[in-house]
């Protein structure tokens, strides 16, 4: 039988490691998005890493060495539709492109495991979950330093809580803004995992104090039914 004389333990155990190793890495990277709420979150990433995985281990036993660079051609670019799926526009702002991009590395994770670069997986993986946590907090610092006074930015205040109550988290955004006097523009709201709802305030272009915005989201975290809070600021283009 075709199976029996091409079944080889060494092959095997040579996948097994591989997939193991892809699975646990992209657990790891798909376990902080998952923490964040992202669209992509655990079960994804896991899959996207032992997928790519797959196709190059798969890759590497039937042709050798160049079989797998020209699967991973494929795997990039198959990637590449994937994460066009979780990038969402409204208006003027795009959502989702994170996201995108750190399913890409988690397929270039599980690539690596795959062509038996244990080693590089695993730095890989600490370096996308360095740029997703680590990163964050210098993003917050940058968005709240001063612009001269020719940029133009705009302003979103942004809150998450039970889709169920998503009118009620309108209104009490809304009512707080306007007890704040900010002057908002437009409202939206975006579905998350696990029935929670994001909704987000974009605020008319105007002088605003990043101190008065803090008070306003602090004032927004108090209240029982939102679950959390924040505002951030984008530059024109």
């Amino acid at each position: 039988m075709p199976f029996l004389a091409s079944f080889q333990i060494a092959e095997l155990s040579s996948t097994l490691i591989s997939l193991v190793v892809a699975f646990v890495l992209g657990t790891l990277i798909g376990a902080e998005r998952q923490y964040r709420q992202r669209m992509a979150g655990l079960r994804t990433n896991v899959l996207v890493a032992i997928g790519a995985c797959q196709f190059i281990d798969l890759a590497m036993h039937l042709s050798g060495p160049e079989g797998a660079v020209r699967v991973i051609a494929y795997v990039v670019s198959g990637i590449g539709f994937l994460g066009a799926g979780v990038i969402m526009k409204d208006g003027a702002n795009i959502s989702g492109l994170n996201t995108a991009a750190t399913l890409w590395c988690s397929a270039a994770v599980g690539a690596c495991a795959g062509a038996d670069l244990v080693a590089q997986a695993v730095l890989l993986t600490v370096f996308v979950l360095a740029g997703n946590t680590l990163l964050r907090p210098l993003v917050r610092i940058m968005e709240r330093l001063p612009q001269g006074e020719e940029s133009e930015a705009s302003y979103q205040v942004i809150v998450i809580g039970q889709l169920a109550k998503t009118a009620h988290l309108q209104a009490q955004l809304y009512a707080e803004l306007e007890k704040a006097s900010f002057p908002v523009a437009a409202i939206d709201d975006q579905l998350r995992p696990h029935d929670m709802v994001q909704i987000t305030a974009q605020l008319v272009s105007t002088v605003v104090s990043a101190k008065e915005l803090d008070a306003l989201v602090a004032d927004l975290r108090r209240l029982p039914e939102i679950f959390s809070a924040h505002w951030a600021r984008s530059g024109a283009d």
